[in-house]
């Protein structure tokens, strides 16, 4: 399986002490100042959705958000271009993006803490990606490969999603948080 358009969601550690307005406030200066990796857009505001995609930094390879989907507040990179490399290189660069990511806005937003231990990653391509039997093993071992290789770790606990309707995706939890 060729897994394309990553998604890493690195969730909220406790509760957030910031309001979206700083957020929005963070992620104009990132685009003016073009501060990370991608080529960086605008800042959509998405706040007034219920469990929605919160605020978006639009870029053209990739978005950042702070996202509530499902009720659950975090940081998701969400890749839009194609990468060359193995399926392993681009866990390891939406890994690496997101990580950053939240290492940023810590820096700039006291009272916001991102847990390293628990992530959701979700395959936004159902053409190369199909949410089925298949799909969720070949995930799971490439997560699994990923996460003992890059980090030493193995997941204490992962679930897939099982509504088909949904991206192939997985949650995972691991023992201890990871670094960089």
């Amino acid at each position: 399986m060729n897994l394309q358009h990553v998604n890493v969601k690195v969730f909220v550690d406790g509760e957030c002490a910031v309001g979206f307005d700083q957020v929005v406030e963070v992620f104009h200066r990132w685009v003016a100042n073009q501060s990370l990796d991608e080529m960086l857009i605008d800042v959509a505001d998405y706040k007034h959705v219920p469990d929605g995609p919160g605020i978006v930094l639009v870029g053209h390879e990739a978005d950042y958000a702070l996202d509530e989907t499902d009720g659950r507040l975090g940081l998701k990179y969400n890749r839009k271009a194609a990468l060359d490399g193995s399926n392993q290189d681009r866990l390891g660069q939406a890994f690496a993006q997101a990580l950053k990511a939240c290492a940023r806005l810590e820096q700039e937003l006291a009272g916001l803490k991102f847990s390293r231990q628990q992530f959701e990653v979700t395959i936004n391509d159902r053409a190369l990606a199909p949410h089925n039997a298949e799909g969720q093993e070949a995930l799971a071992a490439e997560l699994a490969a990923f996460l003992k290789t890059q980090y030493g770790q193995e997941a204490v606990e992962t679930s897939v999603a099982r509504d088909p309707r949904s991206l192939l995706g997985a949650q995972v939890r691991l023992a201890s948080s990871i670094t960089s």
